[in-house]
């Protein structure tokens, strides 16, 4: 007869075995410095799930771009290198192009416009990217996008001859910068500082907080106040790699990520708001752009271009308008 402190130990050491066999580290890269506040989160986060997965779910985070800009770490995620990212949005273009809906030129006005809309079709881009083999998670607002330059800008005709710098790999940025007679300049955004240092570009259009951060602003001197594209970005994994997880384990990882996301999204805003402010207090002269009307119809026709380029399909644009304008025609404030 088997002894049952023997068994005991048996099935104990069996257990063991088994959590040991399903334990798994996930590696996940971002261009992001360390030290900023969001990767504190990412940090906090991805030991909350570990601990919450008693160990099954680890993650390694490789910051600073270590593993290279967005398009390598997705060459990387490809081959099994690496399993994920915190990547910019525009990025994932290849696997689901719509998913640039929201960076259509001068179409938000505000942050309720904003918050209607991805209310309507963050799911939709989820999905896309879902059926290209991209698992995401809640996605995070990055912020509007401005336009900072070594010259003035005031009118759509100041932006001929500025070279300015886009995101690499992105054709739709290529397309729509072209409409407004911009040299577009594709950098890695490890290297944009570089570019504006020895001239090779003279204009960048970021988030304020992300021009602040990435020290953009020592080498600008003006900023078209006028907020030009939405941008956002998010954590994508391979779904070969998250489908490896259990159940009852993604149901944590995703508990603990969409959470980390969204509070970070309030706080980019805020983070956002407080940049602007330094940027003019700093120096950076603010220019009040002429005839916005001007302004509009060449991002209107741009957007028009995509939809004949095939970059953009006219159905996403459509439903995208659909919703803003219902917004618009619901909303006494959008009307004003």
């Amino acid at each position: 007869m088997i002894n049952k402190s023997v068994l005991a130990l048996f099935f104990f050491a069996c257990l063991l075995h088994l959590n040991a066999a399903t334990a798994a580290t996930y590696k996940i890269a971002t261009i992001s410095p360390d030290g900023l506040s969001w990767m504190k989160k990412l940090r906090a986060g991805v030991k909350e799930i570990e601990s919450a997965t008693d160990g099954r779910v680890k993650f390694k985070i490789y910051p600073g771009g270590v593993q290279g800009d967005d398009q390598t770490v997705l060459r990387k995620m490809r081959i099994g290198q690496l399993h994920g990212g915190a990547l910019a949005a525009g990025s994932l273009t290849r696997f689901f192009p719509d998913l640039q809906i929201y960076n259509l030129p001068l179409q938000f006005q505000s942050y309720e416009e904003v918050d209607y809309i991805r209310k309507e079709m963050d799911q939709m881009i989820a999905d896309g990217l879902a059926e290209a083999g991209i698992v995401t998670f809640a996605f995070s607002e990055t912020g509007f996008a401005y336009l900072l330059t070594q010259e003035p800008v005031r009118t759509v005709a100041d932006l001929k001859g500025l070279k300015a710098w886009i995101p690499d790999n992105d054709p739709i940025a290529a397309e729509l910068i072209k409409s407004f007679d911009v040299s577009p300049i594709p950098l890695g955004i490890t290297d944009v500082l570089a570019g504006l240092q020895t001239g090779l570009i003279d204009a960048v259009m970021a988030p304020p907080a992300v021009a602040l951060a990435l020290q953009w602003h020592n080498h600008v001197s003006y900023m078209t106040d006028l907020p030009l594209v939405y941008i956002y970005s998010m954590l994508a994994m391979d779904s070969k790699a998250y489908q490896r997880i259990s159940d009852d384990d993604k149901r944590v990882v995703r508990k603990v990520v969409d959470s980390m996301f969204l509070e970070m999204e309030s706080e980019n805003r805020v983070d956002n708001e407080k940049a602007y402010q330094a940027l003019k207090s700093i120096g950076i002269k603010p220019i009040d752009p002429d005839n916005i009307d001007e302004w509009r119809a060449v991002a209107d026709a741009s957007i028009e271009k995509l939809i004949g380029s095939g970059k953009i399909t006219p159905e996403a644009v459509r439903l995208y308008l659909a919703n803003l304008q219902k917004y618009r025609d619901g909303s006494p404030s959008a009307s004003d």
